[in-house]
Order: C-alpha cells, then sequence, then structure tokens
C-alpha cells in the first residue's frame, strides 16, 4: 500500500548527495529491482519531502546504470506525488553561461538500452510525451529563483546523451544547431517514467560548463564540471528550500491524468 500522496520528491545529482539535516532513512523494495540509494524523509517548513542521491551515496551509479525505474518507483511508494530533479548540464547556447539554471519543458532522448517504461505488457499502455515536465511546478521554480537573485531560464530542451562520454565536437554542434538548449545524462528516463506513473516532475538543470561545439571553449572536464556543481550547491538549496513549502497539492493536470486515455482496450 503506498503512502498518502503530498510528499515532494527530490534526487539528488552529481555532487548533490544530501539535502536535509533531520531525517529518517526508509529502505524501499520496489518490483525493479533495488535503487541507487535509501530516501531520506524529512520537512522544509512543515512540507513532508523525500531525497534520493540518484547516483547513489558514494556516486557509485554512472548514469547508464541508474536503476531509474526503481528510484521514481520508490518515490511514489513513500508518498511523493511531485518530483523535483536537480542535474547538472552542459550550455549549447552562448547566452546560458554556467551558473544559470534552465527549468527544461521539453527533451530529446538520445539514450540507447535503458529500461524506460513500467508498461512491457501484457496491457498496452501508450502514454502522451508532448509536454513531459509539469508546467505548475516551473512556474513555482521560476518565481523561487527570482526572488532569491538567481539568473533561471524557465523554460528550455535538453538532448538527454547516454553517457558517460562527453559529446564530441560534432555531436555538440548538431545539438545546438537543432536549436537543443543544453545537454544531460540522466532527465531520461527519470522525467519520463515519473509522467507514466502520474508524478509531477521538473527538472532543474544547472549548467556547470559550456558544451564542445560552442567555438573557442576548451572542453568540457569532469573535475571541471563537479567544481562549479559545488560553487553553486548553496544556490541550489536555497531555491529548492524556497520553491518546497509553495508546492501545493498536486493538480488536475496533463501529469495527474496521464493514463487516462493511454490505455488500449481490447
Amino acid at each position: 500500500m503506498d503512502a498518502p500522496r503530498d510528499v515532494v520528491g527530490v534526487f539528488g545529482g552529481s555532487g548533490f548527495y544530501s539535502f536535509l539535516d533531520d531525517v529518517e532513512e526508509v529502505v524501499v523494495d520496489t518490483p525493479y529491482g533495488p535503487p541507487s540509494a535509501r530516501i531520506r524523509m524529512g520537512e522544509v517548513e512543515g512540507r513532508p519531502v523525500a531525497f534520493m542521491p540518484r547516483h547513489g551515496d558514494e556516486h557509485t551509479l554512472p548514469p547508464h546504470r541508474i536503476n531509474y525505474r526503481a528510484n521514481v518507483w520508490a518515490m511514489r511508494h513513500v508518498g511523493v506525488s511531485r518530483i523535483l530533479g536537480p542535474s547538472a548540464c552542459g550550455s549549447l547556447r552562448a547566452d546560458l553561461p554556467p551558473g544559470t539554471f534552465v527549468l527544461c519543458d521539453q527533451f530529446v532522448d538520445r539514450t540507447k538500452g535503458r529500461e524506460d517504461t513500467f508498461y512491457d505488457g501484457p496491457q498496452t499502455t501508450h502514454v502522451s510525451s508532448a509536454d513531459p515536465y509539469c508546467a505548475d511546478l516551473r512556474r513555482v521554480l521560476t518565481e523561487a529563483a527570482r526572488e532569491e537573485g538567481i539568473e533561471v531560464a524557465e523554460a528550455g530542451t535538453v538532448v538527454v546523451i547516454q553517457g558517460p562520454r562527453f559529446s564530441t565536437r560534432a555531436e555538440s554542434r548538431w545539438f545546438s544547431r537543432a536549436g537543443w538548449d543544453v545537454v544531460n545524462m540522466t532527465q531520461y528516463p527519470e522525467a519520463w517514467l515519473a509522467r507514466e506513473l502520474e508524478l509531477c516532475y521538473a527538472g532543474v538543470l544547472l549548467v556547470t560548463d559550456y558544451d564542445v561545439g560552442i567555438d573557442d571553449i576548451p572542453p568540457v572536464s569532469a573535475d571541471g564540471a563537479f567544481a562549479v556543481f559545488a560553487q553553486n550547491l548553496d544556490r541550489l538549496r536555497a531555491l529548492l528550500l524556497r520553491a518546497i513549502p509553495r508546492i501545493g497539492p498536486q493538480p488536475d493536470d496533463s501529469c495527474a491524468s496521464a493514463l487516462a486515455s493511454a490505455i488500449v482496450h481490447h
């Protein structure tokens, strides 16, 4: 039996392994195997929060090895209805410098071989992915960021690559010329699996570097990306702590009704 669904879920990304101080650790067994880590249950101004580092407690899970299905299912099991997914990303635009937060409204999937659906049959289910991110959560996060004086783009397209390697210059130029804004390795299928379970999801992407397709920019390194993320961790925490108390119950929107017209009846 799942818990009452009034909890805000937060997935921690690279360099973001803890969030709240006073927590209860919860072990969740899922039908899809073990999640990345125990869920930390706590509160922000009375709002229940569930936190999980998606790469594991010691960052032992590279992006292509994360059990995204187990992670998202576990969040729902402890009562989460709305998820915030902070992640690092590379910028594909000169006007999105490191330190900018991007609240994406679209993704492009360039991954391969990841378990990316809860609906493997025999019941055939086709969930619409036209607008994969929660517009209401993006609005709340945008307002919170502006009040904190944080540079934020309230929409954008993230192209999700397989990893663990970074892009070649040719790939990065291709992504940029296609009109995509940032590149990341974990938004798919995390964001998508939340929609399949009728949960709200917002990607909170922090630009840590310019991707290599932008001319005259040195190649990105893992050390460099982690350093920028660490420098901005306090800003990320401030954004989340301001936004979470303002996140209301899940509205009756496309997130909550994703299955209404998705199931194929025989």
